[in-house]
């Protein structure tokens, strides 16, 4: 089993993660985890956090060496914008008396909830006395530590042929065309980083920013849709047997638990909806030969799950992200603790994370199927790891040999009937 938790604050020293289950073996490249750190950091209509930091992992525990023991990996994010929050965000007693402190801490104050956001019922249900307690744990900064978990378990589904890409098919109303049906992910990927926006359509760029920077002008907010893509699954991870080990369960969750998404979508999941049967499911037929798989398919509505595991197709899932809720314009709101008519409180910003949202989103899937992967093979190593998928991987791209010679040997087996049988069973 593979888990993991965060903790730290978004102006706080630092965020951490520590992620327990990952198998001993595993080289690390550290480069990896900070190049996903950065692309979360960087697109078009991000705010001025991103001038001050510079995300950088920082491994405290559970590799030597480069490479992984199998104990609990501690993964640290330095917080560099915490300097200029040492009074407002200080773990011991905060002393007013001095000039300094008193002023940070006032222009720092929290006073008007937020629509659209935690604080309101954050501050309700842990019956805070002030605002900020809420907004700097739920602040997306805390997906940093996220995006470095992700890229670990990307480093573990890669030592086995998985491929993952994220891209950004939709900003406010704004599409990108639809991918070819044959484009790789390599392609998809070179697009994507091509773009300020992350997508794989350069052709929408510019509408794109433009429709962003109006919406930076007027003070407002948009968000957007995004994509992850996932190639080299083996089949059946995940389970039909249980509701939760349902891998379209299991992904839709972690989706969903990404700050501001609102809806997840698998395959043609939406448009499946509205179309008969004959038009919505993957028909099958014979494998090529020297295929992997003893079976091929001409679409992939299904978005590459079938019954709550994946079915060899490409994993397709898209990520639908409401507009963040902290604006310059402001929405009518109340102030705390009074509860009186007042302008929402506006917290340095985004206009529109939808390039970063999709970062996340890939690291989120990334620790599902690693988790799924480690579920099914159940391996302390990465040696053991490789040589159970590859065995297992052997066995399906043979099943339908294996089991037309058992097929055949059960049709020669002759059954011998005779009256004193009938009934006793």
């Amino acid at each position: 089993m593979l888990r993991f938790l965060t903790s730290g604050e978004s102006h706080g020293p630092a965020l951490t993660a520590i992620i327990d289950g990952m198998p001993a073996g595993l080289p690390v490249d550290v480069e990896i985890i900070n190049s996903e750190l950065a692309r979360r950091q960087q697109g078009y209509g991000r705010g001025n956090r991103q001038k001050i930091e510079t995300d950088k992992v920082l491994i405290q525990g559970g590799v030597r060496h480069g490479v992984t023991t199998g104990a609990p990996i501690t993964l640290t994010v330095i917080n560099r914008d915490f300097a200029n929050w040492l009074h407002v965000m200080s773990v011991e007693p905060t002393d007013l008396s001095t000039p300094e402190a008193k002023e940070q801490v006032a222009k720092k104050a929290i006073e008007r909830f937020r629509p659209g956001h935690a604080d309101l019922a954050g501050t309700l249900k842990y019956g805070h006395s002030d605002i900020r307690d809420v907004l700097e744990r739920s602040s997306a900064r805390e997906t940093a530590a996220r995006v470095a978990v992700g890229a670990l378990c990307q480093q573990l589904l890669s030592s086995v042929g998985v491929q993952s890409v994220n891209h950004v098919v939709q900003v406010a109303s704004i599409k990108c065309a639809p991918l070819p049906a044959d484009i790789t992910l390599s392609e998809v990927e070179k697009r994507a980083l091509a773009s300020e926006l992350s997508t794989a359509d350069p052709a929408v760029d510019e509408t794109m920013k433009k429709a962003i920077k109006t919406a930076w002008q007027e003070g407002d907010s948009l968000g957007g849709v995004v994509e992850v893509l996932v190639e080299g699954l083996p089949v059946g991870l995940g389970s039909y047997t249980q509701w939760d080990r349902k891998i379209d369960g299991r992904i839709a969750q972690a989706v969903m638990g990404i700050q501001a998404f609102k809806a997840v979508e698998i395959g043609d999941g939406v448009t499946s909806a509205t179309l008969p049967g004959s038009q919505v499911h993957d028909p099958l037929y014979q494998s090529d030969k020297g295929s992997k798989l003893p079976f091929k398919r001409s679409t992939n509505h299904a978005g590459g799950i079938e019954g709550g595991m994946t079915n060899g197709s490409r994993l397709v899932v898209k990520g639908y992200m409401k507009p963040l809720p902290t604006m310059r314009k402001g929405l009518d709101s109340l102030s705390f603790p009074e509860f009186e008519p007042a302008r929402a409180h506006y917290e340095r910003s985004d206009v529109c994370a939808i390039g970063a949202a999709s970062v996340v989103m890939k690291a989120m899937i990334n620790f599902v199927l690693a988790d799924a992967l480690l579920e099914k093979f159940s391996a302390d190593s990465i040696k053991a790891l490789k040589e159970s998928v590859d065995a297992y991987n052997s066995r399906v791209q043979n099943f339908a040999s294996t089991n037309a010679d058992s097929a055949s040997h059960a049709g020669n087996v002759v059954i011998e009937e005779g009256p004193e049988l009938i009934g006793e069973y």
